[in-house]
C-alpha cells in the first residue's frame, strides 16, 4: 500500500472536514429547524418593540405593492409573498423557505411590475429581510448556502427577462455585501451569546459554592454553640452526685446515663465536623456574640471606617445561634462598605422587641455603594446573609437607601432568651 506524505494527507482530511461541513450546511438549509437566537433581550418591552417594528415593516411592504397594483397577477401575489415576514420573528428559516419559493414561482404567475423585473420591490426586500434574520442565527456554511441559492432563482429568471444585466450584477454585488456583513454580525453575536452563557454559568456556580461554604461555615459554628452547651450538660451531669449530698443510687445512676449520651452526642457532633472542616483545620476560639460587637466596631473605626453603634445595655442576652448571626452579619456589612463604599458613614443599629432582635446597618453616600459580596462576586456576601437568616427563620431587607446609601435590615427571631 503506497504511503500518502502528512502534508497530503492532512489537506485531504482538511478538505473532506470542509466538505462534511458544507453537506450539513446544505441539509440545516433546507430541513434544519431554526437555531437559537443570538439575540439577548433586555426586557420583554424591547421583544414587543422590534415584533411591533417587523410588524410595521410587513404593513409598509404590504402597501407599497398593493399600491402598484395593475394586473390580477399582481393582486395575487402582493400579499402572499410579503407575508412570510412576520415569521421571521420566531422561524426565519421558514420565513425564508417561504421566500425563495416565492421568488423561484412567483415569475409564473403573469405580472407587470416596474422595469419588467418578475418580482415586485416589497417582494424582494422582504425576501432580504427574512435572509437576514435567518441568516444572522446560521454558521457559515448554511448561511453562503442560503446565499448560493436565494442566487438561483434570481439568475434563473433575471437572465431570461432582462436583457440588461448590470442591474441584477450589482444587485449581485450588493447582497453578497449584505451576506458578508450578516456572516460578521452573526459570528459576533454567537461569541458574545457564547460568552455571556458563559459567564452566568461560571456566576451560579460561584454564587453555588459560596451557598455551600456559608452553610459549612454556619453548621461548623452552630456546632460550637450547641457542643458547648452539651459540654455544659455531660460536665454538670458527671459532677452532680459530688455537688449534691445524699443522692440516691438511682439518681447518681440516671445522672451518670445522662454524662455518657451527652458525651456520645459530643463525639457524633465531632466527626460531622471533621467532615466540614476536611479542607482547614477546627477553630478552637469560641465563636463571637452581640457581645463582642463593640470590639468589631472600634477594629472598623481603626481600619479607617466612620462607624456608629447604637444598642441595648444587654447587648449579649440572647441566644448564641441568634447572636453569632446577628454578629456575622454586621461584620458582612462592614466589609462591604469598606469595599464599595470606602469614606461613608456607617451606622449600625440593634434592638430587641417582641421576640425577636432588630438588625439595622446603613452607610450613607461618598462612595460607590454596591450590594454585598465577598470577593467571589456581587451578591454573594448577601446570599450568604440570607442563609443565615433563612436557618433562623427570620427575615432580611438589603437595597439602596433613598439618599444614596445602602441598607441591611435583619430580623432575627429569638424564642425564650436564657
Amino acid at each position: 500500500m503506497p504511503r500518502i506524505p502528512l502534508a497530503e494527507g492532512g489537506a485531504r482530511g482538511t478538505a473532506r472536514a470542509a466538505a462534511g461541513q458544507a453537506w450539513h450546511g446544505l441539509i440545516q438549509v433546507l430541513t434544519g429547524p431554526d437555531p437559537p437566537s443570538v439575540w439577548r433581550w433586555q426586557s420583554p418591552r424591547e421583544r414587543r418593540a422590534a415584533y411591533a417594528a417587523l410588524a410595521v415593516a410587513t404593513l409598509t411592504l404590504c402597501a407599497a405593492n398593493l399600491a402598484g397594483i395593475a394586473t390580477w397577477g399582481q393582486l395575487l401575489l402582493a400579499v402572499p409573498v410579503v407575508a412570510p415576514l412576520p415569521l421571521a420573528a420566531r422561524y426565519p428559516m421558514l420565513a425564508w423557505r417561504i421566500g425563495w419559493l416565492a421568488l423561484l414561482l412567483a415569475p409564473l404567475v403573469p405580472a407587470a411590475w416596474r422595469g419588467g423585473w418578475p418580482w415586485g420591490a416589497g417582494q424582494i426586500l422582504a425576501l432580504l429581510g427574512a435572509f437576514c434574520l435567518a441568516g444572522i442565527r446560521q454558521r457559515r456554511p448554511a448561511l453562503w448556502w442560503m446565499w448560493a441559492l436565494t442566487l438561483i432563482p434570481w439568475w434563473l429568471w433575471l437572465v431570461a427577462d432582462v436583457p440588461n444585466l448590470d442591474g441584477p450584477a450589482g444587485a449581485t454585488i450588493v447582497f453578497t455585501a449584505v451576506a458578508i456583513a450578516v456572516d460578521s454580525v452573526g459570528s459576533r453575536l454567537r461569541a458574545q451569546h457564547a460568552l455571556a452563557t458563559q459567564t452566568e454559568r461560571i456566576e451560579a456556580e460561584r454564587a453555588q459554592r459560596a451557598v455551600l461554604e456559608e452553610r459549612a461555615r454556619i453548621a461548623r459554628e452552630l456546632h460550637d454553640v450547641v457542643a458547648h452547651h452539651m459540654s455544659l450538660i455531660a460536665v454538670r451531669a458527671e459532677t452532680a452526685p459530688y455537688r449534691l449530698a445524699d443522692l440516691p443510687e438511682s439518681a447518681r445512676a440516671e445522672f451518670g446515663a445522662l454524662s455518657e449520651v451527652a458525651r456520645e452526642a459530643l463525639a457524633e457532633m465531632r466527626r460531622l465536623l471533621g467532615v466540614l472542616r476536611h479542607d482547614q483545620p477546627a477553630a478552637l476560639a469560641p465563636q463571637p456574640q452581640l457581645a463582642d460587637l463593640p470590639a468589631l466596631i472600634d477594629a472598623a473605626r481603626q481600619a479607617g471606617v466612620p462607624v456608629e453603634l447604637s444598642a441595648p445595655p444587654a447587648l449579649g442576652r440572647v441566644p448564641a445561634g441568634v447572636g453569632v448571626c446577628a454578629y456575622r452579619i454586621v461584620q458582612e456589612s462592614l466589609s462591604n462598605a469598606s469595599q464599595h463604599a470606602p469614606g461613608a458613614a456607617v451606622t449600625v443599629s440593634v434592638g430587641q422587641e417582641a421576640g425577636a432582635v432588630l438588625l439595622r446597618v446603613a452607610n450613607g453616600p461618598g462612595g460607590a455603594a454596591g450590594p454585598p459580596g465577598d470577593g467571589h462576586g456581587p451578591g454573594h456576601g448577601l446570599t450568604g446573609m440570607r442563609e443565615r437568616v433563612a436557618l433562623l427563620g427570620g427575615s432580611l431587607s438589603a437595597g439602596p437607601a433613598p439618599d444614596g446609601g445602602f441598607v441591611v435590615s435583619a430580623v432575627l427571631p429569638v424564642g425564650e432568651t436564657p
